[in-house]
């Protein structure tokens, strides 16, 4: 069974792009390995994240396991958890939004301040926003389809 779920998280110090991109490419190399695709956003010079997670329910709630212990960040908020048809994300296995680079047009669509706050979103608009990031910003990864 198919399921995406939707958290934000705060780090506990700023993660610089050197950091990130390490995550990234470890997270790359295991979400292949266990049919994980996703998109991560980061926000506020890379304290604050935003994450969709898709994949079989026991893999998902692993990884989501892992992630609420990890002790780099706090506040770890489920946003949304749903059984799905199929995914949304399903040509990354992770890409990366720099939040910071979007037009504050995109974020006022979903966000009552231009200063996003993911803790105050609902799952239905956290997905939009993430939906329309992935499909009209520059997503740091390639797609699958291009592999």
């Amino acid at each position: 069974m198919l399921v995406r779920l939707l958290y934000a998280s705060r780090a506990l110090e700023s993660i610089g792009a050197a950091l990130t991109d390490a995550i990234l490419a470890q997270s790359y190399a295991r979400n292949a390995e266990h049919g994980i695709t996703g998109i991560l956003c980061a926000y506020q010079n890379g304290q604050v994240f935003i994450q969709a997670l898709e994949g079989e329910r026991d893999e998902v709630n692993q990884l989501y396991a892992n992630i609420v212990r990890d002790s780099r960040h706090e506040k770890v908020t489920l946003l949304d958890y749903a059984e799905i048809d199929q995914r949304v994300f399903s040509g990354w296995r992770m890409g990366r939004v720099d939040l910071n680079r979007v037009n504050v047009a995109t974020i006022m669509r979903y966000s009552a301040y231009p200063n996003l706050d993911p803790f105050s979103l609902n799952g239905r608009t956290a997905l939009a926003l993430l939906m329309e990031l992935s499909t009209t910003t520059t997503v740091v990864g390639r797609p699958e389809a291009a592999r």
